[in-house]
């Protein structure tokens, strides 16, 4: 196993201070990987059996609170779509396929900007320093350690919005052409959150958070402009500029937040310093092979990004769109009925 030397607070020496590039994480994390499997000799189903039930720490009251809270924020939407979103719409006097597709992204647009102001608050309004040294992450680990109650709190709000996204996708949003791809990503995301915190790696999913969800608020601040552009039958200029404004954001940030920042200091940390923190660190390979696969749909989604770029410089795009759509001339396939439901060629009954 890699080993190096450590302070006196769990830290290690100046070699996890190391800022890497993408070359450096590649290298490094494939020789610490390959010396960790190397290591270890009583690996497979029963380790990985005992190492959950002497490690993982979650109540009954907690997976009651998700449960209740998955179903608050499905009604919560609910509610505010029927009540708020599709009046408002209307009054604004939006295309009616409009009226119906906006409050998916009103609703998205208002919760994810919620929850990264509270991860940005966690992170740079408080003594938490997991962004500016992401190897922090797994300084004083224990097993079963306290979660800290503001992190915890965080944790309740993603984990049980995501466990509702999963409904959503599949049963209220707009189907799309990486619709499938989307629930997979929910439960993979859903999977980190839930283990994250049961094995008290609560530190470094809060990072994984911010990195994350803005790009969300940015690209449903874009489709709200997009739906917002054409009200009563006239074209309007701020829409237009705000969701290309939007767009240019969203795919610079996606990039950096997503596909630098994220390997770079989530992935380093995960796979290279934590077991130098942690030597006989839990679920280590569990951990890193979801990391690594939320880092291939990030970047999978990168070339939609790419694909809208391609066509609106080349013209064949004119405004901004949702690449990820189907044309208006698969609707008799792709439809969204009125109250939110997906019937997609019976989408909903093969999913049940």
């Amino acid at each position: 196993m890699h080993k190096s030397n450590m302070g006196d607070d769990g830290s290690s020496n100046a070699e996890m201070d190391i800022v890497p590039g993408y070359l450096e994480l590649a290298t490094r994390a494939y020789t610490v990987m390959s010396g960790v499997f190397r290591d270890c000799k009583d690996c497979g189903l029963e380790m990985s059996t005992r190492t959950l039930m002497d490690h993982a720490y979650i109540t009954w009251k907690e997976i009651f609170l998700f449960i209740l809270c998955v179903v608050m924020w499905t009604q919560m939407r609910k509610g505010l779509s029927a009540f708020v979103f599709q009046p408002f719409g209307r009054w604004c006097r939006l295309h009616p396929k409009d009226v119906l597709k906006m409050p998916e992204s009103a609703w998205k647009l208002v919760f994810y900007t919620m929850s990264w102001s509270y991860s940005t608050h966690l992170l740079f309004f408080t003594d938490y320093s997991f962004f500016q040294d992401p190897p922090s992450v797994f300084n004083n680990w224990r097993s079963g350690m306290e979660v800290p109650t503001d992190i915890s709190i965080a944790y309740l709000i993603q984990g049980s919005f995501y466990g509702h996204s999963i409904y959503s996708t599949i049963y209220m949003d707009t189907w799309r052409k990486d619709s499938l791809v989307m629930v997979g990503h929910h439960f993979i995301t859903l999977a980190l959150i839930t283990f994250s915190y049961a094995f008290r790696y609560h530190n470094i999913g809060i990072l994984v958070l911010f990195l994350h969800d803005i790009n969300d608020i940015q690209l449903e601040f874009t489709k709200v402009n997009v739906y917002f552009k054409t009200r009563g039958g006239k074209e309007h200029f701020i829409n237009d500029v705000l969701s290309n404004i939007g767009v240019v954001s969203f795919s610079i940030t996606w990039f950096w937040f997503r596909l630098y920042w994220f390997p770079l200091k989530v992935l380093w940390a995960s796979c290279v310093t934590s077991v130098q923190t942690v030597p006989d660190i839990p679920f280590y390979f569990f951990f890193n092979t979801l990391l690594f696969i939320l880092l291939l749909m990030n970047i999978y989604w990168f070339l939609f990004i790419v694909l809208f770029v391609v066509k609106v410089l080349t013209g064949q795009m004119k405004g901004v769109n949702d690449v990820r759509e189907y044309e208006d001339g698969d609707d008799a396939d792709h439809q969204t009925s009125a109250d939110g439901k997906q019937v997609k060629n019976g989408i909903a009954k093969k999913h049940q």
